[in-house]
């Protein structure tokens, strides 16, 4: 018998891995779908248009982006966990997936409810001040914070956005006291500052650059490890006064846990040859993004570890959802 069962469990697993291989050798069948948290019109939006029409092209199937805003992310987050792991729906997935688990109550596991596929790319912020605030430099910005405690006002994006965890991170690297004001979006919260309401923004450079080459706002720092293209002379905010300093918000695809390893293998491939593609990155300079390639195993390695970054940022901070 014992003889009998092995034999079995083999020929079972041998007809499985077949017509897994199969499955994936016709896949996809029909459109995919990519689950996107956020509202059109936004950094994540424009990474997602842009990677779904060329991975559409190479898979020859449409890539249908569907924005499902709300819940900080969560409502998209929850139809891709629960979605069939057949390939055809995919989740954009951003820094929001590691903060959204530490300020939200979720019905998924953040890592377990996933198959990463592929990371896209990331893109930085810059730290920018209304042009009244006497600082020119991120070390005389927090000298002079230090000397006004809770009087500098800090707009974002709202509570958990990359903004907002991305600010409060700087004012604890820097040993700062400065009253986080939330908007409902960036653009709410840049024309807050440049009205000279608040004091501080922590944006996107792609948004932000306009109005510091314009004057209306003044740059100090960028929030990743390299400077940026769109503003070379501005220092990153670690090599100008907060050592160590670093948060960029990123964008990778994912699928639902249980999808066939064949099927993530294709679309690992399939994406990073649209990554690759000249006109990609041309679009990412543009757009202040860099391209980041990491395959499955790298990526999952790198959520865990943004995972548990923004877990203490946001149980330091004592974060709250609204």
């Amino acid at each position: 018998m014992p003889r009998i069962r092995s034999t079995l469990l083999k020929a079972f697993g041998l007809l499985l891995a077949l017509t897994t291989a199969s499955a994936a050798q016709d896949y996809p069948t029909r459109p995919l779908r990519l689950l996107l948290p956020f509202s059109p019109g936004g950094s994540v939006d424009i990474v997602a248009r842009i990677v779904a029409n060329k991975l559409g092209d190479r898979l020859g199937k449409q890539v249908v982006v569907d924005n499902r805003p709300g819940a900080g992310g969560i409502i998209a987050t929850e139809l891709a966990a629960n979605a069939p792991p057949d390939g055809h729906t995919l989740l954009l997935v951003s820094l929001a997936h590691a903060v959204n688990p530490w300020i939200y109550k979720v019905s998924y596991d953040p890592i377990k409810a996933f198959a990463f596929v592929a990371t896209l790319g990331n893109g930085a912020s810059v730290l920018t001040v209304h042009p009244s605030v006497q600082a020119n430099s991120v070390k005389e910005l927090i000298a002079l914070a230090k000397s006004k405690p809770g009087q500098l006002h800090i707009a974002h994006a709202g509570i958990g956005s990359f903004t907002h965890t991305a600010s409060v991170l700087f004012a604890m690297m820097a040993g700062i006291d400065i009253v986080q004001v939330p908007f409902k979006g960036g653009g709410p919260a840049m024309l807050d500052v440049i009205g000279g309401h608040s004091q501080l923004l922590l944006n996107s450079l792609v948004a932000s650059t306009p109005h510091v080459r314009s004057g209306k706002l003044r740059a100090l720092g960028v929030s990743d490890t390299k400077r940026s293209a769109l503003l070379p002379d501005v220092p990153t905010i670690a090599e100008a006064g907060v050592p160590g300093y670093q948060a960029a918000n990123w964008w990778g695809i994912a699928a639902p846990a249980g999808t066939p390893r064949p099927i993530i293998e294709k679309l690992h491939k399939e994406i990073t040859a649209v990554l690759n593609s000249d006109e990609l990155k041309k679009q990412f300079d543009s757009d202040g993004a860099v391209v980041v390639q990491m395959g499955p195993a790298e990526f999952t390695k790198f959520f865990e570890a943004e995972l548990e970054k923004w877990g203490r940022v946001v149980k330091q901070a004592n974060i709250k959802a609204e």
